[in-house]
This record gives structure tokens, C-alpha cells and sequence, in this order.
């Protein structure tokens, strides 16, 4: 990281979105076995989004998958929006997508990996709407 440069921290995390339907369940006579259908269906998406507190501005991405290519691409959003002339600190967590090797990170973000199983570290954990929805 240039020692010259002014340092935005960010913190980043992940979640899944979708559809996971329950077994169903219904009120039926003693003795019977009435069929009972049941969607067993689901599909997901993966939202990855980036806060920098001090500016209060985020980036984010929805993807079909958690993977490397969709961290590859979070990276890069993330990078267009750090202030011009400026270096990003960015602290995640330890999923295999953030560590690996094949990621190329941008030239003005580094990345800082918070230890195992410690998501009270990471202010991306507890994050909700200002109106949550009902």
C-alpha cells in the first residue's frame, strides 16, 4: 500500500437470497394419507455488498453464485468506487472465494482477512434496512 495515498476502510460480506420451500404439513383424518403436494423447488441468488462508513457510500453486486468469479467481479466494482487517488483496506472474512489465488486484486484495494468464526468483526454482519419490511 503507497505510503502517500489516503486509506478508505471497507468492510465487505455476502448473502443468499432465494427460495427454500418447508415439508408441508395438513390436518387430516386419523388413518388416512391424503396427498399432500409440495414445491420442492428453490433458487438462489447471492448479493455481495461493500461499506466504507466514514464515506458512507457501499458498492454491491448480485450474483448467481458465491464464487471466484463473482468476488472477481465484486473487486472490481468496489474499486470504481474508492475516491479517486485513493487506497482501500477491505475486511472479510476467510470464505474460499476471498483467499484464493486466482482472484487479481485491483491495484487500489487491499484485502484484510478477519480471524475464523469471529462475524462480531465484521459491521457487514448486522446490517438492516432503516424500514425493515412486514
Amino acid at each position: 500500500m503507497p505510503p502517500d495515498k489516503p486509506v478508505e476502510i471497507w468492510f465487505q460480506d455476502e448473502m443468499r437470497l432465494g427460495q427454500k420451500n418447508t415439508r408441508v404439513r395438513q390436518w387430516a383424518r386419523k388413518g388416512t394419507r391424503p396427498r399432500q403436494p409440495a414445491d420442492q423447488r428453490y433458487q438462489n441468488a447471492y448479493l455481495f455488498g461493500a461499506i466504507c462508513p466514514e464515506r458512507g457510500t457501499g458498492a454491491a453486486i448480485m450474483m448467481p453464485a458465491a464464487d471466484t468469479y463473482a468476488m472477481q467481479r465484486h473487486l472490481e466494482e468496489i474499486s470504481k468506487i474508492v475516491s479517486d487517488g485513493a487506497h482501500a483496506v477491505i475486511l472479510m472474512d476467510q470464505a474460499g472465494w476471498h483467499t484464493t489465488s486466482a482472484l487479481e486484486i485491483p491495484q487500489n484495494l487491499s484485502l484484510m482477512f478477519l480471524p475464523p468464526k469471529s462475524p462480531e468483526l465484521n459491521p457487514t454482519e448486522n446490517v438492516t434496512p432503516k424500514h425493515p419490511v412486514r
